[in-house]
């Protein structure tokens, strides 16, 4: 990043969808035809006023209410979980093996 990053003046685009969107986003953007929990798109984009764009961060809430249950999470622990991954996705926080 290239810009004086302080408190407040950073945007994240968070998205809520269904397995059917998310499959479209992940086939289009990464070549894989399946739903996915959350896809992260790093933008990196300094905008006016000094704000920079981080990141679009979009969490398919249907994979979200099947992996809930899994986990022993609330709905909205699952989702909040899965938005705080695909942030640390936009801050460089990878798998090991993730083609990025």
């Amino acid at each position: 990043m290239k810009t004086n990053l302080t408190r407040g003046n950073i945007e994240i685009s968070i998205t809520l969808t269904n397995d059917s969107e998310i499959r479209k986003l992940n086939k289009k953007f990464l070549n894989k035809d399946y739903a996915t929990d959350v896809l992260s798109f790093n933008i990196d984009q300094e905008l006016e006023h000094g704000k920079y764009y981080l990141g679009d961060v979009i969490v398919n809430v249907e994979q979200a209410e099947r992996q809930a249950g899994e986990y022993g999470n609330t709905l909205e622990q699952e989702i909040a979980a899965l938005v705080e991954h695909g942030v640390l996705h936009l801050l460089g926080v990878h798998h090991d093996g993730d083609d990025h």
